[in-house]
């Protein structure tokens, strides 16, 4: 027959070997939230790259709009700057809205829609846009998964312990934001 001894020693060690597993889990989760957000910034870092270029590219055909394409070029800034999350999230409205106002200017100027370069941007940048998206959505749901387990027990107690801290979501705050970038030829 065991001894009381015996007996608190294996549940010490189960103990443990539970709060190893816990805790090695929830490194990994915060691990595929970091993922998640590089792939993000990997996508964003394309989207202005292309910028530039569309700007140049509307710029000979619509040099009178300098607001319109400041304002593309500022939001572009901002995003580049961003440090956080939450700061990312304001550029990335800031750029929708300002790439809509953009895209709008095309309607306006039949040359500038007609010409390849153009036309190939737009391409180029519904594909990033798409990439985004799912960048994005894959982010958020690391980012639920990850929280879920430093809110739930017994996950919170690792937490405490080791101060792992919720992450923030990659949400878009603007009504007109969250429509899909139109781009009409």
């Amino acid at each position: 027959m065991l001894t009381l001894g015996v007996i608190l020693a294996v549940v010490f060690v189960l103990l443990i070997l539970i709060g190893i597993g816990i805790y090695n889990s929830t490194v990994a989760l915060r691990n595929k939230v970091d993922n998640a957000w590089y792939q993000i910034d990997v996508q964003l870092r394309k989207r202005y790259d292309l910028i530039p270029n569309l700007v140049e590219t509307v710029k000979g055909y619509a040099a009178h709009e300098k607001e319109t394409l400041e304002k593309v070029v500022s939001a572009r800034n901002l995003g580049i700057e961003a440090k956080t999350v939450k700061e990312q999230e304001k550029a990335e409205n800031q750029i929708t809205s300002a790439l809509r106002t953009l895209f709008a200017l095309s309607e306006r100027y039949p040359n500038l829609k007609a010409d390849q370069h153009f036309l190939r941007l737009m391409e180029e940048l519904n594909g990033v846009e798409s990439n985004i998206a799912y960048a994005r959505q894959f982010y958020n749901d690391m980012v639920m998964r990850f929280n879920t387990r430093i809110q739930t027990f017994p996950g919170n107690v690792i937490a405490k312990m080791f101060n792992f801290t919720p992450r923030d979501y990659f949400e878009i705050e603007e009504a007109s934001a969250r429509e899909p970038v139109r781009v009409e030829f």
